[in-house]
């Protein structure tokens, strides 16, 4: 059976994280179409006939609810042959999007295409430990004594125990932007205790407007603790990493 695929994200006001979205989403397809043609067995990727298909969807901040796009694009690979759809949410956090809001809209998005397409949604990108591994060469400078990741952070406490955890394992500590402890307050922790060389990474996929305030937030502290030395890596982004890890996601 062939195999269409859509990757899901939050959405944005600030149009860098859809650029994004659609730049990995054609990553993704000339992959898989330069798979397909190094497989006698695999049928190539063409305009008139779908083995693989890659879209992008939202859950928020788009004109069509979620259960729309789903609907639209499903209809668009039934025309071309695709009878299974696989959906990938491309969240950091098992929080009520993933728990409850993005089931509940591929279960109204099944009710719309009834068994006209196989619909499966798959964990969201966050629970697969590959991202650990991406985080931690982030931050494998050995001269860094405190290591800090900032995530979005969730309301469902739950969600944020995986942050936790990792944090734990890279010797680093977790900060949230929505909740708490804050990025203020983790780093005058980490100075009250002697840190001097601080390296701080966005658990972000993409660029925005979270991570914009993260960088004006250390410009602040910079200013405020003019002793230590902060180093602010660049959230997750479409690097061949991440490729490399939605691609075996795919598999």
């Amino acid at each position: 059976m062939s195999e269409a695929y859509l990757l899901v994200s939050h959405g944005s006001r600030d149009p860098r994280p859809q650029v994004a979205m659609e730049d990995l989403a054609r990553i993704l397809n000339n992959k898989l179409d330069s798979y397909s043609n190094s497989d006698a067995s695999i049928s190539v990727l063409s305009p008139t006939k779908c083995d693989y298909l890659i879209g992008t969807a939202y859950l928020e901040l788009h004109p069509q609810a979620l259960h729309e796009q789903i609907v639209d694009f499903s209809q668009k690979v039934i025309a071309n042959g695709c009878r299974c759809l696989k959906i990938l949410p491309l969240f950091l956090l098992q929080g009520i999007h993933v728990t409850q809001d993005i089931p509940e809209e591929v279960e109204l998005a099944k009710k719309t295409l009834a068994e006209d397409i196989s619909i499966e949604l798959q964990p969201h990108l966050g629970s697969y430990f590959g991202l650990q591994r991406l985080i931690a060469k982030k931050i494998s400078d050995v001269s860094l004594d405190g290591k800090i990741i900032v995530a979005h952070g969730s309301r469902r406490v739950e969600a944020n125990t995986s942050i936790e955890a990792m944090a734990i394992s890279l010797n680093a500590v977790a900060a949230y932007w929505a909740v708490s402890p804050s990025l203020k307050d983790i780093v005058a922790q980490l100075v009250a205790d002697g840190k001097k060389k601080i390296g701080i990474v966005p658990y972000f996929l993409f660029a925005g407007g979270i991570t914009d305030a993260i960088a004006q937030s250390i410009q602040d502290l910079k200013l405020q603790f003019p002793m230590v030395s902060f180093e602010l890596y660049e959230p997750l982004g479409t690097n061949g990493e991440l490729i490399d890890l939605i691609w075996d996601l795919m598999q």
